[in-house]
């Protein structure tokens, strides 16, 4: 069987020695080449053809940013971006992802050699589940602005309700992984303001997950918050889980409310869509509606199955427009989903079963 053949292209020499011998260690990777910047890096995707590129977000000459745009326009291909634990790189990981990035490896400040070296495993998996991912071209957002304009979305947050506390009976539940930043995006972008309110746990770093969640609040008509536990889930709004906590749905009387929970990881993660689901399916039942999206592994299959059994309405997105068909892939073996559909057709699926059950 073919090995994927990988090219590191990183400014640091302790990074690329490290992640080099971590890859190599797997025997279904090949490290093929390495390179300090984008320059090197271009001449070296030409000659070596990789399956998949691990790139720097700082280095010299050209950022990591621009070059990966050169890379979606031109020769589109699966890239895992690594970025430091920051705000900053936070920020920037994130607009890695909505150009086309697969994944993102942490980078560690301080002790990089010992601390890269504890997450082989992860580092591998996700080098592995890359060089299976869809990848598109990359289009600007003035190519692709005609999806929202400015005006049509301001007069849309306009009518958030920010600050009415009211029962919600219908709940929505979304859970995604590898690729899911961007899932999510999409789907936030296109739910009406008043629409129930949405918890949502997407596997990301706990210095990623506020970044992430005051990038979907800028873009989406509804009001979108990182989680806090004791918050009281209102229409309108969305919540995304803390890196790392879970999120649990907890009912009292007519309302719901959020639980963060700093308990052990389930399935590897935390937060956990599973966690999440299972709670949703005890608090809500059938008055909730589940979505699985893009991810790697498993997640959140078995408490997709746990609320479609309770009479919650399911959905998993399906192969062909996620990035790795793994979670969402699980959920379809288990029979777990009422409906598998195309994520640009999930947002309007979720308001029609809303509507319905008025």
């Amino acid at each position: 069987m073919k090995k994927i053949s990988v090219l590191i292209i990183d400014d640091s020499a302790v990074v690329r020695k490290i992640l080099k011998e971590i890859l190599s260690s797997d025997d279904e990777i090949e490290v093929v080449g390495t390179a300090i910047d984008p320059y090197i890096a271009r001449d070296k995707i030409k000659r070596l053809h990789p399956d998949v590129l691990t790139l720097d977000i700082e280095m010299p000459k050209m950022d990591g940013i621009s070059f990966l745009r050169n890379v979606m326009r031109l020769r589109p291909m699966p890239v895992v971006m690594i970025s430091s634990l920051t705000q900053q790189g936070a920020d920037i990981a994130l607009e890695a992802l909505s150009i086309g990035a697969v994944d993102y490896i942490s980078k560690p400040k301080i002790d990089v050699a010992h601390e890269l070296g504890e997450y082989a495993e992860e580092i591998i998996a996700k080098v592995k589940s890359a060089a299976s991912a869809k990848v598109l071209p990359y289009v600007s957002s003035t190519q692709s602005a005609q999806v929202n304009s400015s005006d049509s979305l301001d007069v849309l947050r306009a009518a958030r309700p920010y600050s009415k506390l009211t029962t919600t009976e219908k709940i929505v539940a979304i859970g995604a992984s590898t690729g899911g930043t961007e899932a999510i995006k999409e789907i936030l972008m296109n739910m009406r303001p008043d629409s129930p309110g949405i918890v949502i746990s997407q596997h990301i770093p706990r210095a990623f997950s506020t970044a992430f969640a005051k990038r979907m609040d800028s873009l989406s008509p509804m009001a979108v918050c990182e989680a806090q536990n004791g918050q009281h889930v209102l229409p309108g709004h969305a919540y995304i889980a803390p890196g790392d906590m879970h999120l649990i749905l907890v009912r009292d009387g007519a309302r719901y409310y959020i639980q963060l929970d700093d308990g052990e990881p389930c399935n590897r993660h935390k937060p956990s869509v599973d966690v999440m689901f299972r709670s949703v399916e005890e608090a809500a039942g059938e008055n909730a509606i589940g979505v699985l999206l893009t991810g790697m592994g498993a997640d959140g299959a078995k408490g997709l199955k746990k609320m479609h059994d309770s009479g919650s309405k399911t959905i998993a997105q399906d192969e062909n427009s996620s990035v790795v068909w793994g979670m969402p892939g699980e959920a379809v073996k288990l029979e777990a989903a009422d409906f598998v559909l195309p994520l640009n057709k999930i947002a309007q699926k979720i308001e029609l079963l809303i509507s319905e059950a008025k």
